[in-house]
């Protein structure tokens, strides 16, 4: 996935859902998420549904067997998530958290796109409820109490069950205040109890994590009487956000694990593309069945897939982010698939090949992806703890600059056009054919560790536990008269995700085919007969 602009990994995809009286059930957790943010129904939404009558709710309130035990196993992630929490105490000692996780959002009237967890708030706690926030206390021994705010459940003990959209006969069982507790070994507390709890926190000694939740956001003000640390940095409550995301870079081995699962499964759904490359050349909008065909095996092995898939075919393939995935797949071309899983775990995978829908390259297609992979290859060599997290880049942009010039195409040098002097005289030409940068951090979301500040990211060393992709590509757009007829509407671009090692790296998508033999043998396997 490119990196020049972010992706929702919001999907489009939602379930029809049953609405009754509109409000809550007496033990619904109406006092704490907005409708705006959450399930109840949000200003001009509107339903249909008629009042439940009298003797129907005395009906619906007996007759059922005892809920049924929601208890498990703990999660795997608990001890994990335990160390990151003291972790980021340990940046903020005496000073008391505030992380929400976010809540429903409202994909047209009143049905909801799926639910995924906000990304700092998994990572700190593994909870999947929408609406939860966590809070973690300052203590008198100078570390942090934590507490974890969650919906509790609306089973049959409460007519909430079915008077509320979210109740356990509309969308079935869901753990509550106890079962989360058990499973995440975290001191768990009624949703309905976060107001209290927010107005006792005082401003000038709380930092937030804001935009997530508005009425977190309403109930502690941001405190202006005390200065960021930093000059340039944005609010205090930016630097929880900045000090989330500089511990999220470096990966620890449950996460590590995470995504290999997350790589292993897009590897398998990338082989279910070949496969169906021929049903899909016979339609007229063929990438989406392309695309359908990557996101049911997402579903399958995961959670879901972890960005908008780019399924861009012929010149299609020029557009960075293709994101219609609505044209036709015609022999003869190349198809550019940048596609990731998004594990159960939430860890998503980045991968991108570049495939010809024939099976074979063409001569010419052959000599811009060569060039490509080259770069590719080069910035991968580049990879290396203590190395500069921008070598891979300069070093993937040498093999194409110094292409670039040795067709011609190049109005400078290829070491004027490497300058990062930004006004030097033809500094940047090359980025014409390929705009985007050739790396970014991989994890949670799939451009990891945004909040980072330069210092710890772009303008840092990299570190064994970091995991990055390393994607070059070139483009040359159907109407760019400075390219040759033949060069015009090929796009290319290669992408793996790389694991920073203490001695080095190591290619966690390496299973799927780079080389142009390698994928044409591959395809040719994988082809039905």
């Amino acid at each position: 996935m490119t990196t020049e602009t972010s992706v929702t990994t919001e999907t489009s995809v939602t379930t029809d859902t049953a609405v009754t009286t509109g409000t809550p059930g007496p033990t619904e957790d109406a006092a704490a998420p907005t409708p705006e943010t959450s399930g109840g129904r949000a200003a001009g939404q509107v339903s249909h549904d008629e009042e439940p009558h009298a003797a129907f709710r005395q009906f619906m309130a007996t007759g059922w067997a005892p809920p049924a035990d929601l208890s498990g196993t703990r999660d795997d992630a608990a001890p994990y998530a335990a160390k990151r929490r003291a972790l980021l105490g340990t940046r903020f000692p005496a000073e008391a958290l505030v992380i929400p996780t976010g809540g429903l959002r409202v994909r047209a009237n009143d049905t909801d796109y799926p639910f995924r967890p906000g990304s700092d708030f998994f990572w700190l706690t593994g909870c999947r409820d929408p609406d939860a926030v966590l809070l973690l206390l300052p203590n008198p021994a100078g570390e942090h109490d934590t507490v974890l705010y969650v919906a509790d459940r609306s089973d049959r003990s409460t007519p909430a069950f079915y008077t509320d959209r979210l109740g356990e006969l509309w969308v079935g069982p869901r753990p509550g205040v106890r079962e989360t507790s058990e499973a995440l070994e975290i001191e768990c507390r009624p949703l309905t109890e976060l107001p209290a709890a927010l107005g006792r926190l005082a401003p000038g000694n709380t930092r937030v994590l804001r935009g997530l939740d508005a009425q977190v956001d309403e109930a502690v003000l941001t405190y202006p009487g005390r200065r960021a640390a930093r000059a340039d940095a944005p609010s205090r409550d930016g630097e929880l956000a900045e000090a989330l995301s500089e511990l999220r870079l470096l990966k620890d081995d449950y996460e590590i694990a995470r995504m290999e699962e997350a790589v292993a499964a897009t590897v398998r759904g990338f082989t279910e593309c070949v496969v169906e490359m021929p049903a899909a050349a016979r339609l007229p909008n063929g990438e989406r069945w392309l695309e359908g065909t990557f996101w049911r095996r997402a579903r399958v092995d995961g959670n879901d897939v972890g960005y908008g898939s780019i399924v861009a075919c012929g010149h299609h393939a020029t557009t960075l982010h293709w994101w219609r995935d609505d044209g036709p797949v015609r022999p003869g071309e190349l198809a550019l698939l940048d596609m990731g899983v998004e594990s159960r775990s939430l860890y998503t995978a980045d991968v991108t090949r570049t495939l010809p829908i024939s099976g074979a390259f063409s001569d010419v297609q052959r000599r811009v992806y060569e060039v490509v992979l080259a770069a590719q290859q080069a910035g991968i060599d580049a990879v290396r703890p203590g190395a500069a997290y921008l070598d891979p880049h300069r070093a993937a942009m040498r093999v194409i600059a110094t292409a670039l010039h040795d067709w011609g195409l190049l109005p400078a040098s290829v070491e004027q056009s490497l300058s990062e002097d930004t006004k030097a005289p033809g500094a940047g030409v090359h980025r014409r054919y390929t705009l985007h940068s050739t790396s970014h951090m991989l994890g949670l979301d799939v451009h990891d560790c945004a909040q980072a500040r330069d210092a710890t990211y772009r303008n840092a060393d990299l570190a064994a536990g970091m995991v990055l992709t390393v994607e070059p590509g070139l483009y040359f757009q159907p109407d760019d008269l400075t390219v040759p007829p033949e060069l015009r509407g090929i796009g290319v671009r290669i992408e793996d995700d790389i694991l920073v090692t203490s001695d080095g790296s190591r290619n966690l998508s390496a299973a799927l085919p780079r080389a142009v033999g390698d994928i044409e043998t591959w395809m040719r396997q994988h082809r039905p007969v």
